[in-house]
């Protein structure tokens, strides 16, 4: 069953197209990942979604509901991470899942009944009154990801959640996000980190110019998209063993700085050769949804 229904969605600025027909379904209990560089239209997709902005063309139904007509119903059953934190550095830790609960008509006894559970979902069983200044980038997500579920929401919005965090925060994070698709939560994730996507999404569509370029789970795009092997080539020697080897020995190849992609089918002629070229630093890896997304949108920088 969708709980997440948008089609030919459209959205423009100042003559310029963000958006530019976008069909979405998101079904009840997955993961479902947005992807896009910089620009892509990201960010002015989940503000159509969630009825923050109106479409200029398109339909959107979130739970049942037209939205932006009555996005401010469906909302009520929706929890949202923003890209960056807006916990209010006035109140303690629990102060602040007190006072998101209200803005949802929750009494604060049944606000108060809740948070032991957010804090230990949250691993901040312990620091319930402290100040939101002593906390450290990693417990500050965790405290904003407890927030977003504190009206017990069936669809969490989540817009690059681990962004800025280290890696064990960002493991940290995984955990308690695949803990709510396991509950039978909808989880909507934008993210820049290609490894979360492939991890965490069931099913993602990447975007690019305000357009769906590609969209499946993360395996069947990598099958589609990618030779199976992938051997990475650095160094001031990859340049000239590419012009002597590349056309023969790579499926696929593609140039970013002193480093060379070789992609084949079969890498046994490939590493062997590579074998007697001490000079050469390689990496020998499986394809990934990273390949997939570079080869789709591109190695040049978006600003």
């Amino acid at each position: 069953m969708s709980v997440l229904k948008a089609q030919g969605l459209r959205k423009a600025y100042g003559g310029l197209e963000v958006v530019a027909g976008v069909d979405l379904a998101v079904e009840k209990g997955e993961c479902f990942g947005l992807l896009g560089p910089n620009g892509a239209g990201k960010t002015t997709t989940l503000r159509l979604l969630l009825g923050l902005i109106e479409p200029d063309g398109g339909s959107i139904e979130l739970l049942g509901e037209p939205v932006p007509k009555r996005a401010r119903q469906a909302r009520q059953r929706v929890g949202v991470v923003p890209q960056v934190d807006n916990l209010d550095p006035d109140f303690t830790v629990e102060e602040n899942l007190l006072v998101y609960g209200r803005y949802f008509g929750l009494t604060d006894r049944a606000i108060v009944m809740r948070i032991p559970a957010l804090l230990e979902f949250a691993g901040l069983a312990h620091r319930a009154q402290a100040p939101i200044a002593t906390l450290s980038g990693g417990m500050k997500r965790r405290l904003t990801l407890a927030r977003a579920l504190v009206n017990d929401p069936d669809v969490v919005f989540l817009d690059e959640p681990t962004t800025g965090l280290d890696p064990q925060a960002r493991h940290l994070l995984w955990q308690g996000l695949r803990r709510l698709t396991a509950q039978g939560k909808t989880l909507i994730l934008t993210t820049h980190f290609m490894e979360e996507a492939e991890r965490l999404c069931d099913r993602l569509a990447i975007l690019d110019q305000g357009r769906i370029i590609a969209h499946g789970t993360p395996r069947a795009l990598i099958a589609s998209h990618i030779e199976p092997f992938v051997v990475e080539i650095y160094g001031e020697q990859a340049a000239p063993w590419a012009e002597a080897f590349g056309s023969r020995l790579c499926g696929r190849l593609e140039r970013a700085g002193e480093s060379v992609f070789c992609y084949t089918e079969d890498g046994a002629a490939l590493m062997e050769n590579l074998r007697g070229q001490p000079g050469l630093k390689v990496t020998h890896r499986p394809a990934n949804l990273e390949d997939v997304f570079l080869k789709l949108t591109g190695r040049e920088l978006r600003d």
